[in-house]
C-alpha cells in the first residue's frame, strides 16, 4: 500500500503554475482590441449566413480557422502559460478570428462567447465541483483510506488497480452520465490510491475512450440521429461494429502506456478478460437492443468478470511503484467487512444517483418540475448553416436550458449531501467543505468556461465547418479522414455529442457524393471522436483539477497526444477497411 495519504482538495500548497509576465499583457491587449471592434459594430437584425471560404482559398481559410485551436493548445503545451490564461488567450483569438476573418457580427460573437461560458459552468463545471466535494468528504471522515485499503485487498498490483478503476469503473460512469464525470471520478480515486498526478490524469483520459460513443445513455448517438435522420438503432449498431475492436485494444494500450510492454505481458490474461467481457457485450447490446444501455451493461459485466478472474488468478509478480516495498502498511484484516462497506457507501450512493439522473424518465420528470429555457437574444435562430455542410440552409438554435435539477452535477451534489450525512457530518461542516472546494476549483471553472466559449465560437462562427470541409476534400481517402474529422470535432468541442451534431450532416452529404455508406461515415464520426476525448481542453482541465494538479495541463496534453492521434488513426484504418475491403465490408449496415 502506498505510504501517501490522500489529501482533500483544500491544500493551499497546490497553486496554478505561474505564467510568463507577458501573457496577461497580451491577453488584455487582445481582449481590448476585440471589445473595441465589438462595441463599434451594430446589433444583428437579420439572420447571418456562415461563410466557409471567406479568404477565397480553402487552404488559407482552413489555416485561419485553426488559429484559436493552435493558440489554445500551443499555449497549454508550452508549459509556460497557466491554463486559465491559455483559455482566455484562445478565446480572444477566437473572437478576433470569427469577426475579422469570418465576418461574424461582433455583438453576435460576444453573445456566443457568453453562451459558451454558461454551458461551461452548467453542466461541466457543476459536475467537477460536486465530484471533488464528495471526495473531500470521504477523505476528512477517513472513509477514503478504508476504501483504498479494500481495493488493495482485491489486488495490490497497481496495473490491475488501474485496469479495474480507470477502464471498467470509468466506463460505468461514462455510460451513466458522461460529460467529464468518469475522468473526474477515476482520476480522483487513483490519486488517492497513490498514483502520481500525471499518471492519474493521463491514464484516466486514455481509458475513457471506447465507452464515449454510448455515453450518458446513448446521448451522442441520439444527437447524430437528430442531424442525419438515420435511426439511432442503426447508427448505434454500426458504431458497435467499429468500436469493439478498440474496446479490446484500449485496456492493453492503457497498461502499456503505464508500465511498458514487458510489464503488460505479465498480466495479459486479466487485461484480455476486461477487454473481451466489455467488447462482446458492447457489440451484442448495440446491435440487438439499442444504444442506451451499452456502456452500463458492458462495464458491469467487465468489472464482474475481472474481479471474479482475479480470485482464481494472480500475477507472478505484484507490480508496485518504485520504492513502495512489499505489503508496506497493508494488513488484510485491518478493517472489518462492515467498515469496508461503510467506506464504499458514498460511492455506491454516487453510482445510484448518477444512474437515476441519467435515465430519460428522471430527466423528463425533473425538467417538468423546473428547467427554464432562455433563447439567447441576438443569437437564437440568427445563424444560418448553409450547403454543403447541410442539405439546405438551416437556422442554428441557441437556447440556454437551466436544467438545474436534471443536470448530472445535481445528482452528484445530492449524493454528496446524503453521503456526508451518512458519514456523520453536520450541515455547517458540509457548507464549510463546499466553500473550500469552490475556492479550490475557481481557476478550473474559469478555464472550462473560456474553453467552452471557444468551442461555441468555432461552431456558430463556421470555423469548425471550414476545417471539416478540408477533410471532405480527400476523395477516396475520405473514410480515413472522415473518421479523423470526428476526432477533430471532439478535440474542439470536448463532446462526442457536439461533434456529431456539428459534422453529422456533413458526413452524410460527403458520403453520398463519394458513393460511400452514409451510415458508416456518420458512425465513423462518433467512433473517431472518442479518441479526441483525451486531448480536448475541457477533459484535460477536468483531469488536472481532479488530481489537484492544476497548472500542469500542458504536461497532460503532451502525455496523451500521441495516444490520441494514434488510436484515432487506427479507427480510421478500420473504417477504411469496412468501406472498401472484403470481408470487412460485410460489417456495414446497408
Amino acid at each position: 500500500m502506498s505510504s501517501k495519504t490522500p489529501v482533500p482538495f483544500v491544500n493551499p500548497a497546490t497553486k496554478p503554475a505561474p505564467s510568463s509576465p507577458w501573457v496577461p499583457l497580451i491577453v488584455v491587449a487582445l481582449l481590448a482590441v476585440a471589445a473595441t471592434i465589438i462595441l463599434r459594430m451594430p446589433a444583428v437584425g437579420a439572420p447571418w449566413a456562415q461563410g466557409y471560404d471567406p479568404l477565397g482559398h480553402w487552404l488559407v481559410s482552413t489555416l485561419i480557422a485553426s488559429i484559436p485551436v493552435i493558440v489554445l493548445l500551443g499555449a497549454l503545451a508550452s508549459g509556460k502559460v497557466s491554463a486559465h490564461w491559455a483559455a482566455v488567450l484562445g478565446l480572444a483569438a477566437a473572437i478576433i478570428t470569427a469577426i475579422l476573418a469570418f465576418h461574424m457580427p461582433g455583438r453576435m460573437a460576444a453573445t456566443t462567447a457568453v453562451f459558451g461560458m454558461g454551458y461551461g459552468l452548467l453542466p461541466i463545471g457543476w459536475i467537477i465541483i460536486n465530484v471533488i466535494f464528495l471526495y473531500n468528504l470521504t477523505v476528512v471522515t477517513g472513509r477514503f483510506e478504508v476504501m483504498q485499503h479494500s481495493l488493495m485487498n482485491i489486488t495490490q498490483d497497481r496495473r490491475l488497480q488501474l485496469l479495474l478503476i480507470a477502464f471498467c469503473f470509468g466506463a460505468f460512469f461514462e455510460g451513466a452520465s458522461g460529460f467529464g464525470t468518469p475522468v473526474a471520478v477515476t482520476a480522483t480515486i487513483l490519486i488517492g490510491l497513490g498514483f502520481r498526478p500525471l499518471e492519474a490524469s493521463g491514464l484516466s483520459l486514455i481509458a475513457n475512450t471506447a465507452p464515449v460513443a454510448y455515453g450518458a445513455l446513448g446521448t451522442p448517438i441520439l444527437g447524430l440521429k437528430g442531424v442525419t435522420g438515420i435511426s439511432e438503432i442503426v447508427l448505434g449498431a454500426q458504431v458497435g461494429r467499429i468500436l469493439p475492436f478498440f474496446s479490446f485494444i484500449v485496456p492493453f494500450w492503457l497498461i502499456i502506456a503505464f508500465v511498458g510492454w514487458s510489464e503488460m505481458l505479465e498480466i495479459w490474461p486479466a487485461i484480455a478478460v476486461a477487454g473481451i467481457f466489455f467488447a462482446i457485450p458492447q457489440f451484442l447490446v448495440s446491435n440487438y437492443h439499442g444504444p442506451w444501455l451499452v456502456d452500463i451493461i458492458a462495464s458491469v459485466i467487465s468489472m464482474g468478470a475481472l474481479v471474479t478472474f482475479m480470485k482464481f488468478w494472480k500475477p507472478k509478480r505484484v507490480w508496485r511503484f518504485p520504492g513502495e516495498g512489499q505489503n508496506v502498511g497493508h494488513d488484510p484484516n485491518r478493517y472489518t467487512s462492515g467498515e469496508v462497506f461503510k467506506a464504499w457507501v458514498p460511492w455506491i450512493v454516487l453510482s445510484i444517483c448518477v444512474f437515476i439522473w441519467g435515465t430519460p424518465q428522471a430527466k423528463k420528470f425533473l425538467d417538468g418540475l423546473s428547467a427554464p429555457k432562455f433563447p439567447v437574444h441576438g443569437l437564437h435562430n440568427l445563424v444560418l448553416r448553409v450547403p454543403p455542410v447541410v442539405a439546405a440552409p438551416t437556422k442554428e438554435a441557441a437556447v440556454f436550458v437551466l436544467n438545474w435539477l436534471s443536470a448530472t452535477g445535481s445528482g452528484i451534489f445530492l449524493a454528496s449531501l446524503i453521503a456526508g450525512i451518512i458519514m456523520g457530518l453536520s450541515l455547517p461542516k458540509l457548507f464549510k467543505h463546499y466553500g473550500l472546494t469552490l475556492m479550490k476549483v475557481r481557476f478550473s471553472l474559469l478555464t472550462i468556461s473560456a474553453m467552452m466559449a471557444i468551442g461555441y465560437l468555432t461552431r456558430y462562427g463556421g470555423l469548425d465547418a471550414t476545417m471539416g470541409l478540408a477533410f471532405a476534400r480527400t476523395g477516396v481517402l475520405y473514410p480515413f479522414f472522415g473518421t479523423m474529422l470526428g476526432w477533430l470535432g471532439v478535440a474542439l468541442t470536448g463532446s462526442d455529442t457536439a461533434s456529431n451534431v456539428l459534422f453529422g450532416s456533413l458526413q452524410k452529404i460527403s458520403a453520398q457524393q463519394l458513393n460511400l455508406s452514409p451510415t458508416l461515415m456518420c458512425a465513423a464520426n462518433s467512433a473517431g471522436g472518442v479518441m479526441g476525448k483525451m486531448i480536448d481542453a475541457q477533459s484535460i482541465v477536468v483531469a488536472s483539477t481532479a488530481t489537484e494538479w492544476y497548472g500542469h495541463e500542458g504536461k497532460i496534453l503532451r502525455y496523451v497526444f500521441f495516444h490520441s492521434i494514434a488510436l484515432a488513426a487506427l479507427v480510421g484504418i478500420v473504417v477504411t477497411l469496412e468501406a472498401y475491403v472484403y470481408p470487412f465490408t460485410r460489417l456495414v449496415i446497408r
